[in-house]
């Protein structure tokens, strides 16, 4: 099949990247033996996914089929491939790589089934229906599965952190509480939380700072899960999580609109839309805190990766912090408050991980082992992207002014 040992060829094609030892499937060894982390080449079918698909796709495939393993730190392995440090083979040593080993590492082997035929492509993008399948298929996976990743608060956005020390739940629960304060939530006020998750916003609204709180949610899975919480948290007199596009919640005039890890499902093209039907949802000085991942600049590309969109986040869109701010201020609201939480997604996104090489085993159970890989490559490689600055997270705060351009805001900040 091959006239060049696998892992030394492997090594030629991927450039110097001394942190790394590679194995092979022909029992060939290519990088320092003490290398914190070796790439197992376990399948023929590594090298003709990365030969066809070059890129993260191409490695996403190898993975999840379980023909390239990572032993050792997965992060750290993802940090080293993207090293400013590393040297790249040159384009000429590549082909001359690919000529050695011959024309059948130009044949891609079938899909993964996680990628193969994904039905939430059928539709116009970011149409309800479409959407709701997006959704579905990323969130409606398994609610145990999400526990064991997410921790008791079910919380999937990142957390933060009030120390380098604290717990994930105590980052959580900061979170919230950072969300509640820039919301300037008080009890009775009403709160619409939009894409609420498992509820977590609402029930800390509603627990500790006495509102009438309403999220929404497209998966079902999550309303059910919800709903029940609140139950047993003794809420149901003020909170509450329905299964319903956000575009299609009825009340108006609430005091306050939480946004935490919608935006990047909403698409580019209307930004603008969404912000005008968040504004008509509030009274005059009522607030919004949006909270999103974003690109680095205005400049990239909207949609997300390969590897996101055909296994994660079907039809994910990042845009710069920059469009978020201006879409608000064409659309209804005075932008007031921005920050930048970057860092402490790669926090949250480390814990996360710890959380299922935890339950690695119970899990895999749950959902399947490549739908746990898919989960384990997209943790770590999100949290590389947050650690180099390929991605951020931001919140930013907006008002939707009252009469004569009344904000209702105090002259300094109280959060």
């Amino acid at each position: 099949m091959t006239t060049s040992l696998v892992a030394t060829a492997f090594g030629r094609v991927m450039g110097d990247r001394p942190e790394i030892r590679i194995t092979a499937y022909d029992g060939s060894t290519f990088g320092d033996p003490d290398a914190h982390v070796t790439l197992a080449i376990r399948a023929p079918e590594a090298i003709q996914y990365l030969a066809t698909a070059p890129g993260d796709l191409g490695l996403a495939r190898a993975f999840v089929s379980g023909a390239l393993a990572v032993d050792g730190s997965l992060h750290e392995a993802l940090t080293a491939l993207v090293s400013e440090r590393a040297h790249d083979a040159s384009m000429r040593d590549k082909i001359g790589v690919l000529r050695e080993l011959g024309s059948w590492v130009l044949r891609r082997p079938p899909l993964p089934p996680e990628e193969a035929s994904p039905p939430w492509r059928r539709g116009l993008r970011h149409s309800k229906e479409r959407d709701a399948k997006a959704v579905s298929h990323h969130y409606d996976v398994s609610n145990r599965f999400y526990e064991m990743v997410l921790g008791p608060s079910m919380t999937y956005t990142c957390a933060v952190y009030p120390e380098s020390t604290s717990s994930l739940e105590e980052a959580q629960a900061t979170k919230y509480d950072l969300v509640a304060r820039k919301l300037a939530l008080e009890p009775g006020q009403r709160l619409l939380d939009v894409g609420c998750g498992w509820g977590g916003m609402v029930m800390h609204a509603a627990q500790h700072y006495g509102v009438r709180a309403l999220g929404v949610t497209l998966s079902r899975q999550q309303a059910e899960w919800a709903q029940k919480a609140i139950v047993e948290r003794g809420l149901a007199d003020r909170a509450e999580v329905r299964f319903l596009d956000y575009r299609d919640v009825p009340e108006t005039n609430f005091d306050a609109v939480s946004s935490i890890g919608l935006t990047e499902h909403i698409g580019r093209r209307q930004l603008d839309a969404y912000f005008t039907r968040l504004a008509c949802k509030l009274r005059p000085e009522g607030r919004l805190l949006n909270h999103c991942i974003t690109r680095p600049t205005t400049n990239e590309r909207a949609r997300a990766g390969g590897f996101i969109d055909r296994y994660v986040f079907p039809d994910g869109e990042l845009v710069g912090v920059g469009r978020i701010v201006s879409s608000m201020q064409n659309h209804g609201f005075e932008p007031r408050h921005e920050e930048n939480l970057r860092e402490h997604y790669a926090m949250t996104l480390r814990d996360w991980g710890v959380n299922l090489e935890a339950n690695w085993n119970e899990a895999v159970a749950e959902v399947g082992l490549r739908r746990a890989r898919v989960w384990q490559l997209y943790m770590a490689a999100s949290r590389v992207g947050f650690d180099i600055n390929n991605i951020q997270l931001h919140q930013v705060l907006g008002v939707k002014l009252g009469e004569g351009g009344r904000s209702g805001f105090p002259l300094r900040p109280q959060f």
